[in-house]
């Protein structure tokens, strides 16, 4: 079996979440029997002939643009089986660009247009199935981790002196990882750093740009003095190296990759109390879950003073994160796209949501 998966417009998704999970479906799916390519364009010789799209039995797209657009007009039109990614939706687009708010309502009638082309919608929770049914999207829908790539993150322990060091951070360091918005809780974060008196460094990138928004501006141009921007870091394995206390205030999450791998590092996690993570993680068990500043600053107090549980969180977040291997992914993958192969049998039933 020959499947597609494509990652459009890569070279702006590698630093982001989206890039992260395709990567990890392509890494997954090394381990199964599924041939994978990644781009559905012919060379110049073939296009020149009429030829556009290679051959491929299975189209998996993970972005919403013209080129994913082509793919799955290309697949219908042909009877190829067409699996589209539900990385994006209105409401995790929100509070994200400068304009953002403004542009969601359009973003989400779209959306719903391009979901429904699918013979089967792929998102990361029961939490985003119910976001897109409530578009209403016209296609099964069907949840499926994004997983943790444990590879990914081999040997971060040894980077410990050198982004401690790099980025002046001592004692307790609370830290959090991924691209800087309002919607990852940027102000929550900043404004909890400034209650306390632990360092407090965001590893990611962040815009400057007229598309950033003012809120990321303010905080990113003026931090409260404990909390450090580090912008793009070259190794994330770093910023779990440096960090002690993983603190995600994101306000919308689609599953959150990011905390993932943080449990897979042994990190105590602290989230914000939001529906998706009800599905993946138990308070007091592998987090502690948080609503209000004053329960987010109790929260790290209690992990400071208590080291013990401090250490059974973390073992417990291993234990977690160890439910989402790449392996599980890779052989969900290639049995949803067996059945969306045997569903061109009339006789075949249509994907179980």
């Amino acid at each position: 079996m020959r499947a597609l998966n494509y990652l459009e417009l890569k070279s702006q998704f590698d630093r982001a979440g989206i890039g992260t999970a395709a990567d990890q479906q392509r890494r997954a799916l090394a381990s199964t029997d599924v041939e994978v390519v990644t781009s559905p364009w012919t060379g110049p010789r073939e296009a020149l002939s009429g030829s556009l799209f290679r051959d491929y039995d299975v189209a998996h797209c993970n972005v919403i643009g013209p080129g994913s657009v082509a793919v799955a007009r290309h697949a219908k039109h042909n009877d190829i089986p067409l699996v589209l990614h539900a990385h994006v939706t209105r409401e995790d687009f929100e509070d994200s660009f400068r304009g953002s708010n403004f542009v969601a309502p359009a973003l989400e009638r779209y959306l719903r247009w391009f979901y429904s082309q699918a013979d089967l919608v792929l998102c990361p929770s029961e939490y985003t199935r119910g976001v897109l049914e409530s578009y209403p999207v016209d296609a099964p829908i069907r949840p499926m981790s994004n997983g943790v790539n444990h590879d990914s993150l081999s040997g971060f322990r040894t980077f410990r002196d050198e982004y401690r060091d790099r980025y002046d951070l001592e004692g307790m360091v609370v830290f959090a990882l991924g691209n800087v918005f309002e919607r990852k809780g940027v102000t929550t974060f900043c404004e909890l750093a400034k209650r306390t008196d632990y360092d407090f460094a965001w590893f990611g990138t962040y815009d400057t740009g007229p598309q950033a928004s003012a809120t990321v501006r303010r905080w990113t141009q003026n931090p409260p003095d404990n909390v450090t921007f580090s912008g793009w870091v070259e190794d994330k394995r770093g910023a779990f190296a440096a960090g002690d206390i993983f603190c995600f205030p994101a306000k919308v999450e689609n599953q959150g990759i990011v905390v993932l791998e943080a449990m897979a590092c042994g990190k105590a996690v602290v989230l914000r109390d939001i529906p998706v993570f009800e599905e993946f993680f138990t308070h007091g068990e592998d987090c502690l879950k948080c609503e209000t500043l004053e329960e987010f600053e109790r929260a790290l107090e209690l992990l400071e003073r208590d080291p013990d549980l401090r250490e059974r969180l973390a073992e417990n977040a291993r234990e977690t994160a160890a439910e989402h291997t790449l392996d599980r992914v890779g052989e969900r993958l290639a049995e949803t796209y067996r059945e969306l192969l045997g569903s061109d049998d009339d006789s075949a039933e249509r994907p179980k949501t």
